[in-house]
């Protein structure tokens, strides 16, 4: 069975698979991206949030904390938004169960509009890109991480061997459908080359000022053989635009 969009994270063994893994210490997510996307968002004192496929909403927690005057997550599953709930309780933040696809943008609302590694699960951009822009206010900042587009193409490489000791990058230029397997489970994504990703936020009316492929630092690792391997391959990619 394929699990498209969020609808893995109702399975309720994945879902605990997934929080286990998510977070742990040294999970990339933590280590490698985020502190990026931390440097990229910098000062969110009196801003206006939405987070697209917010997940836990533990970022949001952190943005809330960090002085963001409300945050709106948008998480199409039913178990991370009841986990979302709990996380957000007794903030200004506010949970929504809706997918990105159906969830009504308000116009020129937004100051920052985030998602981390939610974009790459849906088949089409350019109209989520568009009301993005449409929901932002001027100057206002779009910033997204998503798989990086090698990883995507690696797909051989995930199901030969979940150690992944060599990586073999095939099919890059075919853009599309990927299925992966993950967590015992084959979640669908979709591939899209650096190119595409920024010809689509340009036509879109984005200025993209930053992109980033979130090198490892080595100060973030504990162990040297994995900072090694987490340098062998690019995992995420990040987009900082403007309206």
């Amino acid at each position: 069975m394929e699990h498209r969009g969020a609808s893995a994270y109702n399975d309720d063994k994945f879902f605990e698979n997934y929080i286990n893994r998510r977070n742990r210490e040294e999970s990339p997510n933590n280590i490698i991206e985020k502190p990026i996307l931390l440097e990229l968002i910098g000062d969110v004192e009196g801003k206006k949030v939405l987070d697209l496929g917010c997940g836990d909403a533990k970022f949001g927690v952190e943005l809330l904390r960090k002085g963001c005057i409300s945050y709106d997550g948008v998480e199409g599953s039913e178990n991370m938004v009841r986990e979302a709930t709990k996380n957000l309780n007794g903030t200004e933040g506010k949970v929504h169960l809706s997918s990105m696809e159906t969830w009504k943008f308000q116009t020129e609302n937004y100051d920052l509009v985030v998602s981390r590694l939610a974009l790459h699960y849906l088949a089409e951009l350019k109209d989520i890109f568009q009301e993005v822009h449409n929901s932002l206010a001027d100057n206002g900042k779009f910033i997204f991480s998503v798989q990086h587009p090698v990883l995507t193409s690696s797909i051989k490489s995930a199901a030969a061997s979940s150690s992944k000791a060599d990586w073999i990058v095939d099919d890059y230029f075919n853009s599309g459908k990927r299925v992966e397997p993950w967590i015992d489970k084959k979640v669908v994504k979709y591939h899209r080359t650096f190119e595409e990703y920024y010809q689509l936020l340009k036509l879109d009316g984005f200025k993209i000022e930053d992109i980033r492929e979130c090198t490892p630092r080595v100060e973030k690792f504990s162990s040297e053989s994995e900072y090694k391997r987490r340098m062998r391959i690019p995992l995420f990619l990040i987009f900082s635009c403007e309206k």
